[in-house]
C-alpha cells in the first residue's frame, strides 16, 4: 500500500534540511484507538470465562461436546483470510487494483465460510445461552466475535466496491489500511477465543 514517508525534510533557520516526522492518518489512528477499546471489551469476556472456570468443579459441563476439528478448520480459514489481506495491501502499494480485488474477494469468501462453520457448530450444540454459566460465556464470546466478523465482511465488501473507483484508490488508501487492521484484529481475537475454549478447556 502506498504510504506517505515517515519523515519529510524541512528547512531550519540556518538553511539546513532536517527531518520532520509525519503523524498517522486520522482515520487509521482512530481505528487503532477503537480496536484498543474493543480489545478491552474482549479482555472482560476472557476474564469472565477464566473466573467461571476457576470456580467450577467440572469445566466444561458434561453436556458440552465441542468439535475441535471443525473449529480448527474455521480458524485456518480465518487465518487464510487475514493473509489474503496482506496481499491486498501489497497489491495496492503497487497500484494493481485488479490483483487487490481478487485477493479481497478471496478474503471475503473465506470470512463468509468461517461464519458458516461457526453457525454449523452452534447448531450441533445441545446447550444454549441459558443452559448454564458455560453456555452464557461461550455464546457471549463466540457470538460477539461472529458479529465482528460480520461487520468486517461488510467493510471488506465496501472496500471491494470502492476499489472500482480510481479516485478511491488514489485518495482513500487510509480507509483500506484501517479496514485491514480491523480484519487482522478479528483474526487475532479469534485465536485467543479458540485457544481458551477449544484447547485449554
Amino acid at each position: 500500500m502506498t504510504r506517505a514517508p515517515s519523515t519529510v525534510e524541512h528547512f531550519e533557520r540556518d538553511g539546513s534540511l532536517r527531518p520532520l516526522a509525519l503523524r498517522a492518518h486520522p482515520l487509521v489512528f482512530g481505528v487503532v484507538i477503537f480496536l484498543a477499546s474493543e480489545l478491552m471489551f474482549f479482555a472482560g469476556l476472557f476474564a469472565a470465562y477464566f473466573d467461571l472456570r476457576s470456580e467450577t468443579a467440572v469445566w466444561p459441563p458434561s453436556d458440552v461436546h465441542l468439535n475441535l476439528l471443525e473449529s480448527g478448520t474455521g480458524t485456518l480459514l480465518l487465518a487464510l483470510s487475514s493473509v489474503a489481506m496482506l496481499f491486498v495491501t501489497r497489491a495496492l502499494s503497487k497500484n494493481k487494483a485488479h490483483v487487490a480485488r481478487a485477493w479481497l474477494a478471496a478474503a471475503i469468501v473465506l470470512g463468509i465460510v468461517f461464519l458458516a462453520v461457526a453457525m454449523h457448530g452452534w447448531s450441533k450444540n445441545v446447550f444454549h445461552v441459558g443452559t448454564h454459566a458455560y453456555g452464557s460465556v461461550f455464546y457471549a464470546m463466540t457470538g460477539f466475535h461472529a458479529l465482528h466478523v460480520l461487520v468486517g465482511i461488510i467493510l471488506l465488501s465496501a472496500l471491494f466496491a470502492g476499489l472500482r473507483s480510481g479516485a478511491f484508490r488514489t485518495s482513500h488508501r487510509a480507509g483500506a489500511e484501517a479496514i485491514t487492521y480491523y480484519w487482522h484484529f478479528v483474526f487475532v481475537v479469534w485465536v485467543g477465543i479458540w485457544g481458551a475454549i477449544y484447547l485449554i478447556r
